[in-house]
């Protein structure tokens, strides 16, 4: 049994115009007692940036910029600059996030030595369009769940498969908060499912070893949804949390109901020296939209975990609350652990 306890809403929006319409999904990166927030700062019209937000223990704001951290500067990232992950290994500060250009949202890459300044290095997931996507995916046979095929089949029932500016989604996109054996290691969301990439350099992650990964997406499903409340999609929540018992992520699952998705946070083990291995997942939400800033928002029932903080046993939660609000949960990391274990 799992104790979650809501302490509720921590940032909201303000007048300020680059947040006055949503603060929400933060990357969430832990210093002893202090807690660095990125979140997706949303303006009317849909367009996001990057706030900044720091703590004195787990939820006591200390300070808040009243400016963007992280703004738009390109082309593939126009329209918005969200849902940031962050990790640090060695002396670099790694932010991942989805760049979204009006069209296309998929992962890209900045850099920091300070968390002041940014260096930006642009989409780390695959460019390229449905049409080739579909194509390369065929190659794995009948091994992918048939939602695989779904943005496919939609982009052609829309006419629009021959757009070659129409690029595959990728979102969701998480590093692991260190090396495993000398690569690094990264988690994104092709739909439906998360996959696992491992590498040594950034600069591996050509379009032909783009290709090559699809032709073979079936060997890098890490997790596939599962069950009612994952029926829709899952994706990765904040950076994978080391442990004795293996790598606890936690995750996103959104169920399809009659009356509109419902967005659950879930738990799963990985296996620390096989990450791409799972060791066992909950079979029911960790916590669910229930409070009324959950349930009512920019978008409705949604608890969206993207970062986590750890007080001595006391495991922290920050997760965007109906695309309106940042809100933490709080629980014992030994019962959740425990909880996964008997799963296994």
């Amino acid at each position: 049994m799992v104790t979650i306890e809501k302490l509720g809403i921590i940032l909201s929006p303000t007048n300020n115009e680059f947040e006055n319409n949503g603060v929400l999904n933060p990357g969430i990166y832990q210093e002893g007692n202090t807690v660095h927030i990125l979140y997706r700062a949303v303006q009317n019209g849909n367009i996001s940036t990057i706030g900044y937000a720091k703590t004195d223990g787990p939820f006591n704001i200390v300070e808040r910029r009243n400016y963007p951290l992280i703004n738009r500067d390109f082309d593939y990232e126009s329209r918005g600059v969200e849902d940031a992950r962050i990790v640090k290994i060695e002396d670099t500060y790694y932010i991942t996030y989805t760049a979204y250009d009006g069209s296309n949202a998929m992962g890209a890459l900045a850099t920091s030595k300070d968390l002041v300044t940014f260096e930006k290095h642009g989409i780390i997931t695959p460019k390229i369009n449905y049409q080739n996507y579909e194509r390369y995916a065929l190659c794995n046979g009948y091994k992918l769940n048939p939602k695989y095929h779904h943005y496919y089949r939609l982009h052609k029932e829309m006419g629009l498969i021959n757009d070659d500016l129409r690029l595959l989604r990728d979102k969701d996109v998480v590093l692991f908060p260190r090396k495993i054996k000398g690569k690094f290691v990264m988690l994104h969301r092709i739909w439906p499912g998360i996959q696992i990439v491992f590498f040594e350099h950034w600069s591996e992650l050509t379009d032909l070893f783009w290709k090559k990964y699809i032709e073979n997406l079936a060997d890098y499903i890490v997790l596939d949804p599962k069950g009612i409340f994952e029926v829709n999609y899952i994706g990765a929540g904040g950076p994978p949390i080391e442990t004795a018992d293996g790598w606890l992520l936690i995750y996103h699952s959104a169920q399809e109901t009659t009356t509109g998705c419902i967005y659950h946070a879930k738990a799963a083990l990985l296996q620390l020296d096989k990450p791409e291995v799972e060791i066992s997942r909950l079979d029911i939400p960790l916590f669910s939209p229930t409070k009324q800033w959950e349930i009512e928002g920019e978008v409705n029932d949604v608890v969206f975990p993207t970062g986590h903080a750890l007080f001595g046993e006391d495991l922290y939660i920050y997760y965007g609350a109906a695309d309106k609000h940042t809100a933490v949960v709080k629980m014992k990391i030994n019962e959740l652990l425990n909880e996964l274990k008997i799963k296994s």
